[in-house]
């Protein structure tokens, strides 16, 4: 494996703080164990060049062995430079695969000139990415999404959905032939953007289909920036609270027994709530790709 390149003091502290989340994260959810066929994800952005330079680094010093391959979807879009990924790959030594799918033809046949297409384009290739890791045996996929991601997806649930959820650390897909990590979830954008500067990474933009921005997630993505800078600590704080739930303090009869509950039953306060009644299963969560 080639070189990398030759970080300042500062780089070196910043990537060792996000190699230290994303062993937590790793450890935190049982991501990954001896013997895992990993397929790392990799579209040309930032975070999952971040992603797989962490992994990478995890891979060398961890004490179990677990295998890392990339795979990129090639979807055909007008411009996308197809020797990038293939030739920074090959330099530093990583096994990978390239997937050639002509979704792009699909989207702009489908979605009308002007509208979003970034979620049947997400669809599409999570099920074209998903189909390949299941036919050639990989026991993981990990996918780029960080906190601020989470953090986003958690308040468009809530806000235009009705639902409270957001993209949960390890997953099973809805057929069950997949399990999907997220080794960046509790990483923070703007690291992993000074990171991947530091780094040098050959970035290919997320703009060579002309689709518009999902306005709604750039909403709230100015929406959590503002309260960051006006109440620092405030997104970690939410990110904590998703770790901490009562369900007994909310109203979903699914995840708590209401109709169960009588006078003088001990322990029903907020600090027990958590242990009765049967919750859903965490995995069953459906997939999302950005």
């Amino acid at each position: 494996m080639s070189a990398q390149p030759s970080l300042s003091a500062t780089a070196r502290r910043l990537e060792s703080r996000l190699r230290s989340q994303v062993g937590k994260a790793i450890e935190d959810y049982g991501m990954i164990v001896a013997g895992d066929r990993v397929m790392v994800c990799l579209s040309g952005g930032k975070d999952s060049y971040a992603m797989l330079s962490l992994l990478l680094a995890l891979q060398r010093a961890a004490p179990v062995s677990f295998e890392l391959v990339a795979v990129n979807l090639d979807q055909k879009q007008p411009g996308f430079p197809a020797h990038v990924l293939p030739d920074y790959l090959a330099a530093i030594g990583v096994p990978f695969h390239i997937l050639e799918q002509d979704t792009y033809s699909v989207v702009r046949r489908v979605i009308p000139i002007g509208k979003t297409t970034c979620g049947l384009c997400s669809r599409l290739r999570r099920g074209a990415l998903y189909s390949f890791a299941a036919e050639h045996g990989y026991t993981k996929i990990a996918l780029g999404h960080h906190l601020d991601d989470i953090m986003e997806t958690l308040f468009l649930n809530l806000f235009f959905g009705g639902t409270l959820k957001a993209m949960p650390p390890k997953l099973r897909s809805d057929d069950g032939r997949n399990v999907v990590i997220r080794p960046l979830a509790y990483c923070r954008e703007s690291e992993l953007a000074r990171y991947a500067r530091a780094m040098d990474f050959p970035l290919i933009p997320c703009n060579l289909c002309g689709s518009q921005e999902n306005l709604q997630r750039k909403e709230i993505k100015a929406m959590l920036a503002d309260w960051e800078r006006r109440f620092p600590g405030r997104v970690e704080s939410i990110a904590a609270a998703m770790g901490n739930v009562a369900p007994s303090q909310l109203m979903d009869k699914g995840l708590f027994d209401f109709g169960a509950l009588v006078a003088g039953m001990p322990g029903e306060g907020r600090g027990a709530a958590t242990r009765v009644g049967t919750p859903r299963d965490p995995e069953a969560a459906p997939g999302t790709r950005r």
